[in-house]
């Protein structure tokens, strides 16, 4: 048998480290995964410990690679994708971090943030950074580690701890040491500034975070050192946050192209090239990769809850033994009757960017069963998306020609159809659904020299299905009437 030429794949996400080899036509060669425990010590926090990534990160890439092995690939480089925002502060002399990692999800710096929007700062952050000032980012849950970690902030201004992303955090371990980040999960952080393309003092000074913590940043494929702890010498060459790291595996590489990965949450991001584009409707203006040294940039609207929502009727409520069951019970109904879900269950995202909104669920009647709220799960997905399509469309105007669509929700039919029908767009998804994973893999083959531009890997993007919009337009303005209504009742139950 000829042997084959792969990329492993590091795509450390929110509930899982999953390890994948792909080889160079972009088919998934090997597969491991391995769940990890979420700590919730107070309402409205989530916490990692990084000793479950790093364990769990190693022992998939053993498999994945061992699988590989057998049958005859030859992995040539790594890529790592990884949750982004999520902030581990650890110790430079042993590696050992100081606090369990506050997970992007957490929300316990919303009073700091409302603190720096009454001093006047958050017009200063949002030029700089293209974010807002939210407790999604990286920026005030580092802040806090700092003010409340006994000793930290001594420590962190003599210089002995690191601080980084999830992906920073491994390379260090991996790589015995080297401290850095690439440019995608920088612009994460509130502290850095996308225009410059460097750590910005200024911020630095607001937030209180003193610059020797933070990792050298750099392109998104290039050379960033070598791990030899899954056996031979492995190069990285390949880094990007995980929803960047989608938009390259969904070769979403020219300005206009759309993708929206549905997983824990749901994430959508639109090219918008090498020149940043300032939202007026409470979008993020981001770095969607940097290669050769020039920045491209997207515009991004985040949803907190989209699969965590269906996670949440199977584990928390118990109505569902599996998640797969979701689309049969939507296709029972010929409706929703009426039944809505909200799902702020960490505040709402854009364009809402309410950190203190609770979920609910609306409508419901001596009728209402278990298919009801399945449905309104999977619509809620739906109907968040087209917020953002609407407030996208007003920043960057310019019709969209589909929605590429991923993750683990993009395997349902009945979802992307209604999402095509809501949103009044066709919805495509890829062949290759592990299209985050993919993305750390392309990057890393441009890093190792495997292809020489973005053109060429255009190529590895396969379509395996396209959903066309069919709704008619009253029914589908009735349905967005009925979810802006369950909004804003949301809104206003926390005001």
């Amino acid at each position: 048998m000829t042997e084959r030429r792969a990329i492993l794949a590091i795509d450390q996400g929110t509930t899982s480290s999953r390890a994948l080899v792909f080889d160079l036509r972009g088919d998934v060669v090997a597969l491991a995964q391995k769940e990890f425990q979420q700590h919730y010590p107070a309402d409205g926090w989530v916490e990692h410990d990084p000793e479950d990534i790093w364990q769990g990160t190693v022992e998939v890439c053993r498999q994945a690679l061992g699988e590989a092995q057998r049958q005859d690939c030859r992995v040539l480089c790594a890529g790592i994708t990884n949750q982004r925002e999520t902030v581990v502060l650890w110790d430079r002399r042993t590696g050992q971090p100081v606090h369990r990692a506050i997970v992007w999800q957490d929300r316990r710096t919303a009073p700091l943030c409302r603190e720096l929007r009454a001093q006047g700062h958050e017009a200063l952050f949002t030029q700089r950074t293209g974010l807002l000032l939210d407790p999604y980012f990286s920026g005030t849950k580092l802040r806090w580690l700092l003010d409340n970690v006994p000793g930290a902030r001594d420590r962190a201004e003599r210089g002995e701890l690191a601080f980084g992303t999830v992906d920073s955090f491994l390379l260090w371990r991996l790589t015995g040491g080297r401290h850095v980040t690439d440019a995608t999960n920088a612009s994460r952080t509130l502290l850095f500034n996308i225009h410059t393309q460097d750590w910005d003092d200024a911020l630095l000074d607001v937030m209180g975070v003193p610059r020797a913590l933070l990792p050298e940043v750099a392109d998104s494929a290039g050379d960033f050192g070598r791990t030899e702890a899954f056996g031979a010498a492995l190069p990285l060459t390949g880094v990007a946050g995980d929803q960047q790291a989608a938009m390259v595996g969904q070769a979403c590489l020219r300005p206009g192209m759309i993708k929206s990965t549905y997983g824990t949450g749901c994430f959508a991001l639109l090219n918008t090239g090498a020149k940043p584009v300032a939202s007026r409707n409470r979008l993020l203006t981001t770095v969607a990769y940097r290669l050769g040294g020039e920045p491209a940039y997207a515009l991004e609207g985040s949803i907190f809850i989209a699969g965590a929502a269906i996670q949440w009727l199977r584990d928390g409520l118990g109505l569902i033994a599996a998640s797969a069951e979701s689309e049969g019970l939507a296709r029972s109904l010929a409706g929703n009757d009426g039944v809505y879900m909200v799902p702020a269950f960490t505040g709402l995202g854009a364009p809402w960017w309410d950190p203190d909104a609770r979920g609910q669920i609306s409508g419901l009647t001596r009728n209402t069963g278990r298919a009801h709220l399945a449905r309104a799960a999977l619509e809620a997905a739906c109907y968040q998306t087209e917020d953002l399509m609407r407030a996208m469309q007003a920043d960057y105007p310019g019709e969209v020609a589909a929605i590429r669509a991923d993750g683990g929700m993009a395997a349902n039919g009945w979802m992307m159809q209604f999402l095509a029908d809501l949103t009044g767009t066709p919805v495509e998804r890829p062949y290759t659904t592990e299209t985050t994973a993919l993305g750390a893999a392309v990057l890393a083959g441009l890093g190792h020299g495997l292809w020489s531009s973005v053109d060429e890997v255009e190529t590895l993007w396969r379509r395996d299905a396209r959903f066309e919009p069919s709704m008619p337009a009253d029914v589908r303005g009735r349905l967005l009437e009925g979810w802006s209504d369950a909004v804003r009742r949301t809104l206003r139950s926390v005001s």
